[in-house]
């Protein structure tokens, strides 16, 4: 993990100034003599910077984007807890933590801060911008933000403004953190129960009826103790072993003020200033991103192509499908490979 310092005031949508900030972020590979194999993946909610971790079978040595070959950039996103600018970190104003007054931070401001990365790390040229839900927004703000940075765009179950359905899961999510009394202390630990709750209400949004049917089924007839209750606690649980509440709270706050018309003259306005070439891709089963978001861009994105994935996993398949995935990026963007030549596609 390295770490970007600004050091400068920054002004964020809201009009809030903050005094300076840092990025967490790693790059795996090497920048070729051209400059033209750069690779940025923009992360979503929970993830972090180590993109062969999270995003096997699409990342890796032996997967199609290769840092071998590329050089791959991942920068965590300010609000989460690894290694950006965070609610846990210290107000320069105050001298204290954050906490529950970390300013919202929204998905423009994020990619504008990326941008200062950007110039420090010398690229000039982005190959290939992809990111998947949370993402996925982050991807498509930076394309319209620069329009000219990026030559190619994927954009996975993602959506140009985030719908009221989402905006009702997140907001149910942050009623279970604010039901635990521990969240108003100033403690990083507060809010940790209410965050098990929230993620157990976000697993059913990432998931649907036939992963939980398949998987979370009793073969007898049971009074209590059902599989299916015990891989909710699972799943809350495992998450308080890597996140807290406070960055939890501030991003789904960044995820629901995402809006690329806002100061764009609407929605298809801004997404027609996107000049990448773009492939978009839905999932099926997909019930909180549903596909219909994915045409949208599609139909409104001058330069794209859309592709629908099956998979029974539901929203998390583009963390799943990375086979179906990878074939599509194949099939869309065959001159690729031209990069390991130093060859601009």
């Amino acid at each position: 993990m390295k770490t970007f310092y600004h050091t400068h005031d920054f002004t964020l949508e809201s009009g809030y100034i903050l005094p300076g900030f840092k990025l967490g972020y790693q790059t795996f590979g090497e920048l070729n003599s051209t400059g033209t194999n750069v690779i940025w993946v923009f992360h979503a909610l929970t993830a972090n910077t180590a993109v062969n971790d999270w995003w096997k079978g699409l990342f890796g040595t032996q997967q199609l984007l290769n840092p071998d070959e590329y050089f791959i950039v991942c920068v965590n996103m300010p609000g989460s807890c690894y290694g950006s600018l965070s609610p846990l970190d210290k107000n320069p104003k105050t001298g204290l933590s954050y906490f529950r007054d970390f300013p919202l931070i929204t998905l423009k401001d994020m990619v504008n801060m990326y941008d200062k990365l950007r110039v420090y790390l010398g690229i000039h040229q982005i190959l290939l911008a992809i990111g998947g839900s949370m993402g996925g927004m982050q991807a498509i703000e930076y394309a319209i933000a620069h329009p000219t940075l990026i030559s190619k765009l994927v954009l996975i179950a993602t959506n140009a403004k985030h719908s009221a359905w989402g905006i009702a899961f997140n907001a149910t999510q942050r009623l279970a953190i604010e039901a635990d009394q521990t969240w108003y202390t100033q403690n990083e630990t507060g809010g940790i129960n209410g965050l098990k709750a929230a993620r157990a209400i976000a697993m059913l949004s990432y998931r649907n009826y036939y992963p939980f049917k398949d998987a979370q089924s009793e073969n007898t007839s049971k009074l209590q103790s059902f599989k299916a209750e015990s891989y909710q606690y699972y799943q809350g649980e495992k998450l308080t072993l890597r996140f807290n509440a406070f960055s939890y709270y501030a991003l789904t706050k960044s995820m629901d003020a995402h809006d690329v018309g806002r100061n764009r003259n609407g929605t298809e306005n801004a997404l027609q200033q996107i000049t990448a070439q773009t492939l978009v891709i839905g999932i099926e089963s997909d019930l909180l991103f549903p596909p219909e978001e994915q045409l949208f861009l599609f139909n409104h994105i001058k330069q794209s192509s859309f592709k629908l994935i099956d998979s029974l996993y539901g929203h998390d398949g583009f963390l799943i499908e990375s086979e179906q995935i990878s074939q599509a990026i194949k099939e869309t963007f065959p001159q690729l490979y031209q990069i390991r030549y130093g060859i601009s596609a």
